[in-house]
């Protein structure tokens, strides 16, 4: 019993962090919503999929409306079996989705995510992305696990524009997650990186019982004393451990969101921002009214 009601206690423990936005600090005291905005033809879930200008202005408007913080921006479908989508083509879809997005809600936080250097360097410093969402961890992988060949390196990249950065771990256990993380933060704190994100990626280099091992020890990852990003919505992860679709996978999300929650996620990267901004003001009162 005794080891029962510390383990209980250790997940209701509250990190202050906060991550600093071109001169603005951003609190993550109280867990945010990051919405998902894709300028895709072919991401995994076809309700995320916006292309024209109308599409991109009202899903934006959307995101801001039920209350997420970030808007993260992407051209690159990163689903199993997608596409390879040129640099340029790339390039082109983001101009586009960001200039949209900064018109139509200036005031909202702007991710990019590519995991390509030189596409972040542009997002950032041409059209006004706010801070940079890699899914290759630091360029370890592609869309398909081959190492990425560029002229920079996202690291540097990363630092010298000086915008938060979300690291996304394409391990496959807590252990190797950490290992690697050590080894990348050192790198990336030496570069003169300051904010860091871990995305403990969900559904890249993990099979659906990995997924699930990761999720169950996700409060062991507060030993590296960095704000934690969980992105499954709708996510196989999900839909084929129930037999569904991602269509189906929204209430399957909810559970999840609310564990990660309670096991020290910081923010929360969905298609589904109304009912992940809720799950955050339960679980938020929820604690505050904790007592032993």
């Amino acid at each position: 019993m005794r080891h029962s009601i510390f383990f209980f206690v250790i997940l209701h423990v509250d990190m202050d962090y906060s991550i600093n936005v071109r001169g603005r600090l951003i609190d993550l005291a109280e867990p945010l919503v990051m919405g998902i905005l894709n300028c895709t033809p072919d991401s995994f879930y076809d309700g995320s999929r916006k292309q024209t200008e109308r599409e991109i202005a009202e899903r934006a408007q959307q995101i801001v409306a039920e209350g997420g913080r970030i808007i993260d921006v992407g051209a690159f479908s990163t689903r199993p079996g997608a596409s390879e989508v040129s640099e340029e083509e790339e390039l082109r879809r983001l101009q586009f989705a960001l200039e949209i997005v900064r018109r139509e809600v200036p005031d909202a936080v702007v991710s990019v995510d590519t995991y390509r250097p030189l596409v972040a360097r542009r997002c950032v410093e041409d059209w006004g992305a706010d801070m940079v969402n890699d899914v290759s961890e630091g360029g370890r992988t592609g869309i398909v696990g081959v190492p990425i060949h560029e002229a920079e390196s996202m690291f540097a990249t990363v630092a010298r524009l000086g915008v938060p950065y979300i690291l996304m771990s394409v391990q496959p256990t807590i252990g190797e997650m950490l290992k690697s993380w050590a080894d990348d933060v050192l790198q990336l704190r030496a570069l003169g990186q300051k904010d860091i994100i871990l995305d403990l990626g969900f559904g890249f280099g993990k099979t659906l019982d990995e997924n699930y091992a990761v999720m169950g020890g996700l409060e062991k990852l507060g030993v590296m004393n960095l704000p934690l990003l969980v992105g499954i919505s709708r996510k196989s992860m999900i839909w084929k451990l129930l037999d569904g679709s991602p269509e189906t996978a929204l209430n399957g999300t909810t559970a999840l969101n609310t564990l990660a929650l309670l096991k020290g996620a910081r923010i929360l990267r969905v298609h589904d921002v109304k009912e992940a901004v809720e799950v955050i003001k339960i679980t938020t009162k929820s604690n505050q009214n904790y007592s032993l």
